[in-house]
């Protein structure tokens, strides 16, 4: 029996489909909850003035997370789970927290004071990745064994397939207009904040210099 069609009967004896109740969990609970501590994390560098510190450097650090993170999600609500995807998954969960050291290291550096609040939604910003990756291996067992024998014999396996059930236009929609305004819109104006101060910074220092 296939992931999708394994059923679970609980205590009352309603039968329960995991595989249905865990999609679920994932398109309709940690997807949506992914976007909170996203802001809570804007709300930090805004507070702690980026745009004074690390500056245009850590912000765009930020937009290459968001985009490591963004791609596998924004694929995987479009096509089917297969090799091809996992292997982006996968690829997008490494590189993001390659990127997530290189991230606190530049904050650091450059003096932001990163206060042990910020760096405990970090843990939620890393962690969700893993966890939403874990679940979804589990839901396509048959493609994370395919994966491990190279796509052998599947000629889908490397190809991207449009998802046989589509999600609703209404849902995609308000993915879209969430991640507008839970991400596009402050990481935007925090980018935007820092290119403007360094630019000011570097006329200041300018004049400064040909006034000695």
């Amino acid at each position: 029996m296939s992931t999708d069609q394994a059923k679970e009967s609980s205590a009352s004896g309603v039968t329960v489909d995991v595989g249905d109740a865990t999609t679920r969990y994932l398109l309709y609970g940690l997807l949506p909850s992914w976007f909170v501590p996203g802001v809570a994390d804007w709300v930090m560098h805004r507070r702690t003035r980026i745009e004074e510190t690390a500056g245009t450097k850590e912000s765009l650090i930020h937009s290459l997370m968001m985009a490591e993170v963004g791609i596998p999600i924004a694929l995987t609500l479009r096509y089917e789970v297969n090799p091809l995807l996992l292997s982006v998954q996968l690829g997008g969960a490494a590189v993001h927290e390659a990127t997530a050291l290189w991230d606190v290291r530049t904050a650091v550096k450059s003096e932001r004071e990163v206060k042990p609040i910020e760096q405990h939604i970090h843990s939620f910003l890393e962690s969700l990745p893993f966890g939403a990756l874990a679940a979804l291996m589990c839901l396509h067992a048959d493609q994370v064994k395919s994966l491990l024998r190279g796509g052998e014999g599947d000629p889908d396996a490397w190809r991207l397939v449009p998802r046989r059930r589509p999600l609703s236009r209404g849902y995609l929609a308000g993915i879209a207009a969430a991640i507008g305004t839970c991400v596009l819109l402050p990481y935007g104006e925090e980018l935007l904040r820092c290119v403007r101060t360094g630019r000011k910074n570097d006329k200041s220092n300018k004049r400064n210099r040909k006034g000695r």
